[in-house]
């Protein structure tokens, strides 16, 4: 009988995609309209055990393996109310690493000792906001609290276990128009949250990749 799927194992799967690379599946409308000006942002992409409440349903990774997000604030003028990762804006001489490190810090209150950043991910263009995003894998090796800090930017901090993610009954499409055309994106509705836009895009990549996804209908269409 096959071993049942430990934290190592995930960790050490993480740690291989981040060696050997991504290649992002995107549209032909996610192209910035002016990259010599586009700022540069990274976001942390930290899983680990957040909690003890295990997954709802089974699959190809540990029960109690969590992926932290965030709800943005209705208020701000991109992406209001949008469930995300930690991140924001590089500063002056910081590497992506550092920046989303400090961002999610600042966001969500974490403790930065327990993080163990694994690496980068190649960047994704977001064009809405005119930004190039580092997605930056992290392990949370020792687990701190974590809550919204700034409530004008998150209004909400929580974990979400990836075996749910995974579950197809939890997969679907959000369908919206872009540079005049109309496109399908990937989107998880799980327990009331909907990860959708350039979260659901990394997510499902970076699943993808790493050989965690289960086969799901693309057909169901939620919409935001």
């Amino acid at each position: 009988m096959t071993a049942a799927p430990s934290d190592a194992d995930a960790r050490a799967e993480l740690v291989a995609l981040v060696r050997r690379g991504i290649e992002w599946r995107v549209d032909a409308g996610r192209v910035l309209d002016a990259p010599a000006t586009a700022r540069h942002a990274a976001v942390l992409v930290l899983f680990g055990r957040l909690d003890g409440v295990p997954a709802r349903a089974g699959g190809p990774v540990p029960a109690d393996l969590d992926v932290l997000l965030q709800r943005r604030a209705a208020t701000l003028g991109h992406h209001p109310g949008q469930v995300s990762f930690p991140g924001g804006g590089l500063e002056p001489g910081e590497t992506a690493e550092q920046a989303a490190v400090r961002e999610a810090v600042e966001e969500t209150g974490l403790d930065p000792a327990g993080v163990e950043v694994l690496g980068t991910l190649a960047d994704l263009a977001l064009p809405v906001s005119n930004h190039r995003v580092t997605p930056v894998p992290a392990w949370w090796a020792r687990p701190s609290a974590v809550a919204a800090v700034d409530h004008a930017e998150t209004v909400d901090v929580f974990r979400v276990p990836v075996a749910d993610l995974l579950d197809p009954a939890n997969r679907a499409v959000v369908v919206h128009r872009r540079a005049g055309a109309t496109v399908r994106t990937p989107a998880f509705e799980v327990a009331g949250i909907l990860v959708w836009g350039f979260t659901a895009m990394v997510l499902d990549g970076l699943f993808d990749a790493v050989g965690w996804t289960r086969p799901w209908s693309h057909e169901r269409v939620v919409v935001p």
